[in-house]
Protein backbone atom coordinates (compact mmCIF):
# COMPACT_ATOMS: atom_id res chain seq x y z
CA UNK A 1 0.00 0.00 0.00
CA UNK A 2 1.49 3.37 -1.15
CA UNK A 3 2.24 6.31 1.91
CA UNK A 4 -0.72 8.13 0.19
CA UNK A 5 -3.40 5.34 0.24
CA UNK A 6 -2.22 4.68 3.96
CA UNK A 7 -2.24 8.20 5.17
CA UNK A 8 -6.25 8.26 3.69
CA UNK A 9 -7.00 5.12 5.57
CA UNK A 10 -5.95 6.28 8.40
CA UNK A 11 -7.72 9.69 8.25
CA UNK A 12 -10.71 7.49 7.92
CA UNK A 13 -10.44 5.23 10.94
CA UNK A 14 -9.47 8.41 12.60
CA UNK A 15 -12.63 10.88 11.31
CA UNK A 16 -15.21 7.72 12.22
CA UNK A 17 -13.48 7.32 15.90
CA UNK A 18 -14.30 10.82 16.38
CA UNK A 19 -18.24 10.22 14.96
CA UNK A 20 -17.97 7.02 17.24
CA UNK A 21 -17.38 9.28 20.48
CA UNK A 22 -19.19 11.78 19.35
CA UNK A 23 -22.05 9.89 18.76
CA UNK A 24 -22.19 8.05 22.09
CA UNK A 25 -22.11 11.69 23.87
CA UNK A 26 -25.10 12.38 22.23
CA UNK A 27 -26.66 9.46 23.22
CA UNK A 28 -25.65 9.74 26.50
CA UNK A 29 -26.94 13.53 26.79
CA UNK A 30 -30.12 12.97 25.73
CA UNK A 31 -30.58 10.31 28.05
CA UNK A 32 -29.90 11.90 30.84
CA UNK A 33 -32.11 15.39 29.64
CA UNK A 34 -34.69 15.43 32.39
CA UNK A 35 -38.18 14.70 30.76
CA UNK A 36 -39.83 18.17 30.96
CA UNK A 37 -36.75 20.19 29.23
CA UNK A 38 -37.24 18.20 25.99
CA UNK A 39 -40.60 19.80 26.00
CA UNK A 40 -40.60 23.20 27.63
CA UNK A 41 -38.50 24.34 30.37
CA UNK A 42 -41.75 25.68 32.54
CA UNK A 43 -43.15 22.36 32.61
CA UNK A 44 -43.85 20.30 36.41
CA UNK A 45 -43.54 16.45 36.32
CA UNK A 46 -44.07 14.14 39.02
CA UNK A 47 -44.87 10.28 39.19
CA UNK A 48 -45.94 8.74 42.59
CA UNK A 49 -46.59 5.46 44.30
CA UNK A 50 -50.60 6.11 44.48
CA UNK A 51 -50.91 3.13 47.40
CA UNK A 52 -47.60 4.30 49.48
CA UNK A 53 -47.35 7.79 48.37
CA UNK A 54 -43.51 7.28 47.72
CA UNK A 55 -41.84 10.11 44.72
CA UNK A 56 -40.44 8.12 41.96
CA UNK A 57 -39.61 11.04 39.77
CA UNK A 58 -39.92 14.69 39.97
CA UNK A 59 -39.14 17.70 38.09
CA UNK A 60 -40.54 21.08 39.68
CA UNK A 61 -42.54 19.34 41.93
CA UNK A 62 -43.03 22.31 43.86
CA UNK A 63 -43.50 24.90 41.75
CA UNK A 64 -47.12 26.45 41.75
CA UNK A 65 -48.87 26.59 38.14
CA UNK A 66 -51.79 26.52 36.71
CA UNK A 67 -53.75 23.40 36.18
CA UNK A 68 -56.62 24.04 34.26
CA UNK A 69 -59.60 21.34 34.09
CA UNK A 70 -57.08 18.61 36.21
CA UNK A 71 -59.05 20.91 39.05
CA UNK A 72 -61.81 19.05 38.34
CA UNK A 73 -59.49 16.25 40.39
CA UNK A 74 -60.22 17.90 43.71
CA UNK A 75 -63.99 19.17 43.07
CA UNK A 76 -65.06 15.41 42.21
CA UNK A 77 -63.66 13.87 45.61
CA UNK A 78 -65.15 16.95 47.13
CA UNK A 79 -68.68 16.53 46.20
CA UNK A 80 -68.31 12.77 46.89
CA UNK A 81 -67.43 13.48 50.30
CA UNK A 82 -69.77 15.85 51.08
CA UNK A 83 -73.01 15.20 48.89
CA UNK A 84 -75.66 12.55 48.40
CA UNK A 85 -74.45 11.46 45.12
CA UNK A 86 -77.74 9.78 44.16
CA UNK A 87 -79.49 12.77 45.37
CA UNK A 88 -81.19 14.55 42.20
CA UNK A 89 -80.75 18.65 41.91
CA UNK A 90 -82.33 21.31 39.41
CA UNK A 91 -79.76 23.03 37.62
CA UNK A 92 -79.67 26.50 38.53
CA UNK A 93 -79.15 29.59 36.59
CA UNK A 94 -75.46 30.27 37.67
CA UNK A 95 -74.46 26.57 35.75
CA UNK A 96 -75.79 27.84 32.11
CA UNK A 97 -73.92 29.13 29.93
CA UNK A 98 -70.43 28.62 31.77
CA UNK A 99 -67.44 29.53 29.41
CA UNK A 100 -65.23 26.92 28.01
CA UNK A 101 -66.08 22.61 28.16
CA UNK A 102 -69.38 22.14 28.63
CA UNK A 103 -72.20 19.62 28.91
CA UNK A 104 -74.99 22.02 28.21
CA UNK A 105 -76.90 22.49 30.77
CA UNK A 106 -80.17 23.99 31.45
CA UNK A 107 -82.11 25.90 33.89
CA UNK A 108 -84.38 23.86 35.38
CA UNK A 109 -83.32 20.90 34.39
CA UNK A 110 -83.19 17.66 36.67
CA UNK A 111 -79.95 15.45 36.99
CA UNK A 112 -78.74 13.21 39.61
CA UNK A 113 -75.57 14.63 41.01
CA UNK A 114 -73.74 10.74 40.22
CA UNK A 115 -74.22 11.83 36.43
CA UNK A 116 -73.14 15.56 37.17
CA UNK A 117 -69.82 14.02 38.22
CA UNK A 118 -69.32 11.95 34.78
CA UNK A 119 -69.96 14.86 33.21
CA UNK A 120 -67.46 16.55 35.04
CA UNK A 121 -64.94 14.09 34.71
CA UNK A 122 -65.69 12.60 31.36
CA UNK A 123 -66.81 15.76 29.30
CA UNK A 124 -64.68 18.22 31.54
CA UNK A 125 -67.98 20.04 31.91
CA UNK A 126 -67.57 23.28 33.52
CA UNK A 127 -71.27 24.11 34.13
CA UNK A 128 -71.53 21.11 35.66
CA UNK A 129 -68.42 21.99 37.71
CA UNK A 130 -70.42 24.77 39.38
CA UNK A 131 -73.80 23.20 39.37
CA UNK A 132 -72.50 20.65 41.62
CA UNK A 133 -70.64 23.05 43.89
CA UNK A 134 -73.70 25.00 44.34
CA UNK A 135 -75.32 21.73 44.90
CA UNK A 136 -73.20 20.79 47.54
CA UNK A 137 -72.84 23.92 49.64
CA UNK A 138 -74.92 26.15 48.45
CA UNK A 139 -72.91 28.76 46.50
CA UNK A 140 -69.59 28.09 44.30
CA UNK A 141 -67.85 30.38 46.96
CA UNK A 142 -68.58 28.32 49.96
CA UNK A 143 -67.73 24.86 47.97
CA UNK A 144 -64.15 26.68 46.76
CA UNK A 145 -63.89 27.21 50.84
CA UNK A 146 -64.67 23.56 51.21
CA UNK A 147 -62.57 22.58 48.50
CA UNK A 148 -59.20 24.57 49.97
CA UNK A 149 -60.06 23.01 53.38
CA UNK A 150 -60.54 19.40 51.69
CA UNK A 151 -56.63 19.85 50.08
CA UNK A 152 -55.26 21.24 53.31
CA UNK A 153 -56.57 17.85 54.42
CA UNK A 154 -54.84 15.71 52.33
CA UNK A 155 -51.78 17.45 52.70
CA UNK A 156 -51.46 19.94 49.74
CA UNK A 157 -50.57 22.91 50.90
CA UNK A 158 -48.93 24.87 48.18
CA UNK A 159 -52.03 24.93 46.64
CA UNK A 160 -54.82 27.91 46.28
CA UNK A 161 -58.49 27.09 44.57
CA UNK A 162 -60.51 29.93 43.68
CA UNK A 163 -63.31 28.04 41.47
CA UNK A 164 -64.13 24.28 40.81
CA UNK A 165 -63.84 24.38 37.00
CA UNK A 166 -59.86 25.66 36.71
CA UNK A 167 -60.70 28.56 34.47
CA UNK A 168 -58.22 31.06 34.65
CA UNK A 169 -57.26 33.35 37.79
CA UNK A 170 -54.31 34.25 38.87
CA UNK A 171 -55.19 33.10 42.52
CA UNK A 172 -55.92 29.46 41.16
CA UNK A 173 -52.73 27.34 41.33
CA UNK A 174 -51.42 23.78 42.75
CA UNK A 175 -48.28 22.00 41.75
CA UNK A 176 -47.63 18.54 40.26
CA UNK A 177 -46.61 17.46 43.96
CA UNK A 178 -50.34 18.13 45.31
CA UNK A 179 -51.62 17.34 42.33
CA UNK A 180 -50.35 13.95 43.15
CA UNK A 181 -51.41 13.82 46.72
CA UNK A 182 -54.61 14.84 45.90
CA UNK A 183 -55.00 12.17 43.28
CA UNK A 184 -53.74 9.48 45.14
CA UNK A 185 -56.38 10.22 47.77
CA UNK A 186 -58.95 10.98 45.65
CA UNK A 187 -58.45 7.32 43.57
CA UNK A 188 -58.69 5.43 47.68
CA UNK A 189 -62.51 6.45 46.91
CA UNK A 190 -64.21 3.06 44.95
CA UNK A 191 -66.70 5.90 43.45
CA UNK A 192 -64.68 9.10 42.58
CA UNK A 193 -62.08 5.47 40.79
CA UNK A 194 -64.90 4.01 38.78
CA UNK A 195 -65.52 7.48 37.56
CA UNK A 196 -62.55 8.60 36.07
CA UNK A 197 -61.48 5.38 34.36
CA UNK A 198 -64.98 5.23 32.83
CA UNK A 199 -64.94 5.36 29.12
CA UNK A 200 -69.05 6.20 28.18
CA UNK A 201 -71.37 6.70 30.69
CA UNK A 202 -75.14 6.79 30.34
CA UNK A 203 -77.32 8.97 31.67
CA UNK A 204 -80.87 10.26 32.38
CA UNK A 205 -81.96 13.90 32.24
CA UNK A 206 -85.93 15.40 33.39
CA UNK A 207 -86.51 18.37 31.66
CA UNK A 208 -89.69 19.49 30.72
CA UNK A 209 -91.90 16.61 32.22
CA UNK A 210 -89.86 14.43 29.79
CA UNK A 211 -86.49 12.19 30.53
CA UNK A 212 -83.96 12.62 27.48
CA UNK A 213 -81.26 10.28 27.84
CA UNK A 214 -77.28 10.72 26.49
CA UNK A 215 -73.74 9.26 26.61
CA UNK A 216 -70.96 10.75 27.91
CA UNK A 217 -67.65 9.58 26.38
CA UNK A 218 -64.22 10.04 27.98
CA UNK A 219 -62.02 12.99 26.67
CA UNK A 220 -59.33 11.30 28.24
CA UNK A 221 -57.40 9.28 24.90
CA UNK A 222 -54.70 7.17 27.64
CA UNK A 223 -57.55 5.41 28.83
CA UNK A 224 -57.75 4.07 25.24
CA UNK A 225 -54.30 3.76 24.06
CA UNK A 226 -52.29 2.55 27.16
CA UNK A 227 -52.50 -0.79 28.80
CA UNK A 228 -53.68 -0.78 32.28
CA UNK A 229 -54.47 2.63 32.57
CA UNK A 230 -57.64 3.95 35.09
CA UNK A 231 -57.95 7.86 34.71
CA UNK A 232 -57.80 10.43 35.13
CA UNK A 233 -58.00 13.87 33.81
CA UNK A 234 -57.02 16.17 31.20
CA UNK A 235 -56.76 20.11 31.66
CA UNK A 236 -55.82 22.72 28.45
CA UNK A 237 -56.03 26.98 28.95
CA UNK A 238 -53.83 28.96 26.82
CA UNK A 239 -52.57 30.38 30.56
CA UNK A 240 -51.85 26.46 32.39
CA UNK A 241 -50.51 24.97 28.70
CA UNK A 242 -51.53 21.10 28.04
CA UNK A 243 -52.06 19.23 32.00
CA UNK A 244 -52.41 15.85 32.27
CA UNK A 245 -53.27 13.88 35.59
CA UNK A 246 -53.14 10.12 35.02
CA UNK A 247 -53.10 7.06 36.97
CA UNK A 248 -52.60 3.22 36.18
CA UNK A 249 -52.34 -0.17 37.67
CA UNK A 250 -50.30 -3.09 36.30
CA UNK A 251 -48.99 -6.10 39.19
CA UNK A 252 -51.23 -4.59 41.56
CA UNK A 253 -49.12 -1.64 41.71
CA UNK A 254 -50.66 1.46 41.31
CA UNK A 255 -48.91 4.90 40.05
CA UNK A 256 -49.84 8.80 39.65
CA UNK A 257 -47.95 10.57 36.72
CA UNK A 258 -48.22 14.51 36.79
CA UNK A 259 -47.57 16.52 34.14
CA UNK A 260 -47.90 20.02 33.80
CA UNK A 261 -47.47 22.61 30.95
CA UNK A 262 -46.03 19.66 28.58
CA UNK A 263 -47.17 19.66 25.07
CA UNK A 264 -47.08 15.84 24.22
CA UNK A 265 -49.21 14.91 27.50
CA UNK A 266 -50.04 11.52 26.20
CA UNK A 267 -46.67 10.75 25.30
CA UNK A 268 -44.44 11.71 28.36
CA UNK A 269 -47.02 9.93 30.30
CA UNK A 270 -46.80 6.72 28.80
CA UNK A 271 -43.32 6.90 28.81
CA UNK A 272 -42.89 7.52 32.54
CA UNK A 273 -45.49 5.07 33.32
CA UNK A 274 -42.93 2.30 31.44
CA UNK A 275 -40.06 3.85 33.08
CA UNK A 276 -41.52 3.40 36.99
CA UNK A 277 -43.59 0.30 36.45
CA UNK A 278 -40.30 -1.86 35.48
CA UNK A 279 -37.75 -0.17 37.69
CA UNK A 280 -39.79 1.29 40.42
CA UNK A 281 -39.54 -1.33 43.67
Amino acid sequence: MDKHRRVGVKNLFQKEAVLIILFSFLLYFAATIPFSQAYNRSSAIVVMDADEGKVLYEENGDLKMEIASTTKILTAITVIENNDIFARMTIPRQAVGVEGSSIYLKEGEDWRVLDLLYGLMLRSGNDAAVALAIATKGSVEEFVHLMNETARKIGALNSNFTNPHGLHDDEHYSTALDMAKITSYALRSPIFAGICKTKTHKYEKYANNTVEKGVFYNKNKLLYTYDGATGVKTGYTKHSGRCLVSSAEKDGRKLVCVVLNVYDTYGMTGRLFDRYFRFAH
